[in-house]
């Protein structure tokens, strides 16, 4: 599917495929997304009673992680999928889920001890404006954990041939997911990534792959 990666054709894509996101996700990944995350999760500092906020949070997975580990943080959720956040939203009721645009905050800066982002940088057009601000809104010595896909192996070569047939059997609408598989094709490696990010202030604390390198976790310090 070839569309033009502007926001409002992001936001509709995503609340096109809302209701079924989490159920794809578990059957594409084979029962391994929601693993990879815990343990992408386990890579962060985090302070018992710290401010965090999940970047693109979609239907929340990473903010509900945390909070089942540490309870007593206080969690914000940002998305601008509506349909996204209402699946979070029924999910945990403990955590804050705003509709916002991570290029554009209201949040004061350096506010957030620490920021996660799984699997959404990539459909922001504006990239350059979303580390800027993730940058801004983060504290000084606060952590960053960025997850995506890694090395394009093996793996990922079995999720870009058999993701496009789940979504014919399980979906009413399959397109967007042939967007999702050519949105991963022109990332950046985790590599390119680190000096990406790196430009910005962010220092990388520690990487972890996942899968044998076909998901990649990468956690800088804002210094």
């Amino acid at each position: 599917m070839t569309i033009p990666k502007n926001p409002q054709n992001i936001q509709n894509l995503f609340d096109t495929i809302a209701l079924k996101y989490d159920f794809m996700n578990n059957i594409i990944s084979l029962g391994l997304q929601k693993e990879v995350k815990s343990k992408a999760i386990r890579l962060l500092d985090i302070k018992p009673t710290g401010e965090i906020l999940d970047a693109c949070c979609g239907t929340g997975d990473l903010g509900i992680i945390i909070k089942s580990n540490f309870p007593d943080t206080k969690i914000t959720g940002i998305d601008f999928s509506s349909k996204m956040l209402e699946i979070a939203k029924n999910k945990n009721s403990n955590i804050n889920f705003v509709f916002g645009d991570i290029t554009k905050t209201l949040f004061s800066s350096g506010y957030f001890d620490t920021i996660t982002m799984a699997f959404g940088l990539r459909n922001i057009p504006d990239k350059e404006k979303a580390l800027k601000e993730l940058y801004r809104i983060l504290k000084i010595n606060g952590e960053f954990l960025h997850l995506d896909f890694g090395k394009k192996n093996v793996f990922n070569l079995i999720f870009d041939k058999f993701t496009p047939l789940f979504a014919k059997i399980f979906c009413k609408n399959p397109e967007p997911y042939k967007y999702l598989i050519n949105s991963k094709k022109d990332f950046p490696s985790p590599d390119e990534l680190i000096k990406f990010f790196e430009t910005f202030g962010f220092k990388l604390k520690t990487r972890r792959d996942f899968v044998f390198g076909a998901i990649s976790a990468q956690v800088f310090v804002k210094i």
